[in-house]
């Protein structure tokens, strides 16, 4: 072999037993920190969030390109993601609101811009249909709920209910939807107006108009919802109840936020909040 290659044998054996160099050392310690840290986040996060979580939780900076090559090296590849249909039913007589978010997805603190949205859940007795609130600030679900039906009280109301609850409200609030039944429903609508909360709805058949309201919903579904069996709604329940407060809400690196967690961001509006005070 050595003289088909026109190496020395010596040369050979040197090869052979030479130690690792440190650019290899340190390519397999890097590699060893990836993999932990893509299995940690229960191989949902892809190059970008494994970059952000190495940066900010390992103070290790490394290039999205080179994090991607080492992760393709180690066949690392997030969970595939898959589209979902929609719950939205605007064939009704009910009177729609205007367009005031205008696909402005940003906001300067809590409790400026909520919006919210419905979507269902396979499970083995029967659908589970999930509405939440998110507030754009922070990202973060200020309020869901979870029904068997899509009556307006048991989904949309309740959700509006705990969001009030759990984070209060501020003069000029808009709430931002799209024109669903249960949106426009004289139910939701007085809760709107008894709290002070302006109403805004999408367009006509413009999903793109509540878009960060159906983001959540792909990430919930991706990372959750189509890895898993729910043998019942009760176990929905818990597993989505866990994922929103013990993995999104806490751990979740966010792009919308900078890198950021929604409680992360939260915290970052309270302390503000409160020196302006």
């Amino acid at each position: 072999m050595c003289n088909v290659l026109k190496v020395s044998s010596s040369g050979f054996y040197k090869w052979l037993h030479r130690k690792p160099g440190n650019r290899t050392i340190k390519t397999k310690e890097l590699c060893t920190m990836i993999k932990d840290t893509f299995v940690q986040y229960k191989r949902i996060y892809g190059r970008p969030r494994v970059t952000q979580a190495l940066k900010n939780e390992k103070n290790i900076y490394l290039s999205r390109p080179y994090v991607a090559r080492l992760m393709k090296s180690m066949h690392l590849r997030s969970k595939v993601r898959k589209k979902y249909l929609s719950t939205t039913n605007s064939n009704h007589a009910y009177i729609s609101a205007e367009n005031l978010l205008g696909r402005n997805f940003s906001a300067d603190g809590i409790c400026q811009k909520w919006v919210g949205d419905i979507t269902f859940v396979k499970t083995g007795t029967g659908w589970l249909y999930l509405s939440t609130v998110i507030d754009l600030a922070d990202r973060k679900i200020v309020g869901y709920s979870f029904s068997s039906d899509m009556k307006a009280n048991n989904t949309v109301v309740d959700a509006l209910k705990m969001a009030i609850r759990t984070r209060g409200l501020k003069s000029g609030l808009i709430f931002h939807s799209d024109r669903g039944v249960q949106y426009a429903s004289k139910d939701f609508t007085d809760l709107l107006k008894s709290n002070d909360i302006t109403q805004s709805m999408s367009r006509k058949g413009n999903c793109w108009d509540n878009a960060a309201a159906e983001s959540f919903f792909k990430t919930l579904k991706t990372e959750l919802v189509y890895h898993c069996f729910f043998q019942n709604k009760a176990i929905a329940k818990l597993e989505i109840f866990r994922y929103i407060e013990g993995f999104y809400h806490a751990r979740r690196w966010h792009s919308a936020l900078g890198g950021k967690t929604p409680n992360q961001m939260e915290q970052f509006y309270m302390t503000k909040q409160t020196l302006v005070a």
